[in-house]
């Protein structure tokens, strides 16, 4: 019998059940696709319980209202001397919202999915990767609290009197600490995505009790030259610190600064009083990278106890 034959008589091989292929993806192209369809579907998570205008009043009333406070309170206490910190306090709450918003975007998304949608097995096992999901689901979050920012800002100098001259803006050197900073918020957001999938049901306090933690140390409203030196050195370790202090002085050149000083430990370390743009920058990239890595050596940690002990298939009730 010729082997045509033969072929012709033998039963067709049977077709693979699952072709493994398919789970690697096209590279960069499937990337880009799972981190924008996860960022669309955060932002509709986030705006889908009410109309446009509600939401968008909404997501600006606490940082503009927070800076309003500040503001009061400092023209009572400090009267007219108080008014030349004005822009240092506008800027700091208003990049404080961006934190907050960036740190717990992360942390919620897995709450949400685990404990209120119940799908976050489900998400898990696809074919996507869980980091970019996580990461765009946390997007959305971050375009509310960039919202915030702008709109702070624009109430601080239309309505508080804060002088603001676009002239005078240092344009690289606010276009590094934001590029910089957005990537330590992340990893901030990142570490506490870790830390939730270990813990329950009082988790979905911990990324605003996080950020209220840092928010003492990192020079977000007063100087850190009136803490005590071991807590001003905790803060010099933090990438917050330098992004708030970097746009402040991009935005404000030649302000109260948050870092150095008189009495301050940056001044008693490096001789000088007030750090420069560039050591600004490059004390970004140094604490924001550590940063990073340490968030993610965290969540992967986190991440492969989770798998073994099925925290991924559980639901706390909380």
């Amino acid at each position: 019998m010729s082997a045509l034959a033969r072929a012709a008589m033998d039963p067709p091989a049977p077709a693979p059940i699952f072709d493994l292929a398919r789970t690697r993806g096209r590279g960069p192209a499937d990337t880009f696709r799972t981190f924008a369809v996860s960022a669309r579907l955060g932002w509709q998570l986030e705006a889908n319980w009410t109309d446009p205008f509600l939401f968008f009043v909404y997501s600006v009333a606490k940082p503009v209202s927070s800076a309003l406070i500040l503001v009061v309170m400092l023209e009572v206490i400090g009267g007219p001397a108080g008014r030349s910190f004005r822009p240092f306090v506008v800027v700091g709450s208003a990049l404080w919202s961006f934190v907050i918003s960036g740190i717990a975007g992360l942390a919620w998304a897995i709450l949400e999915d685990r404990e209120r949608y119940r799908v976050l097995k489900y998400i898990y096992v696809s074919p996507s990767d869980f980091l970019v999901v996580l990461i765009g689901r946390g997007v959305a979050r971050l375009v509310v609290g960039l919202a915030g920012v702008v709109i702070t800002l624009v109430v601080g100098v239309v309505a508080l009197g804060v002088p603001f001259d676009v002239a005078v803006v240092d344009w690289p050197l606010l276009a590094a600490s934001s590029v910089v900073g957005l990537g330590a918020i992340i990893a901030l957001g990142l570490l506490m995505a870790g830390v939730c999938i270990q813990t329950r049901q009082e988790s979905w306090s911990y990324p605003e009790a996080f950020a209220g933690a840092l928010f003492l140390v990192t020079g977000a409203v007063f100087p850190l030259a009136v803490l005590p030196a071991p807590v001003q050195a905790i803060g010099l370790l933090a990438p917050l610190t330098w992004w708030i202090a970097g746009v402040r002085e991009a935005l404000f050149p030649g302000g109260p600064d948050s870092i150095g000083g008189p009495g301050s430990l940056f001044a008693a370390l490096l001789g000088h009083p007030s750090p420069t743009g560039s050591e600004i920058v490059i004390a970004l990239l140094a604490t924001g990278g550590v940063a990073t890595l340490a968030a993610l050596a965290v969540f992967r940690l986190s991440d492969r106890r989770a798998k073994r002990a099925g925290l991924y298939d559980r639901t706390t009730g909380s």
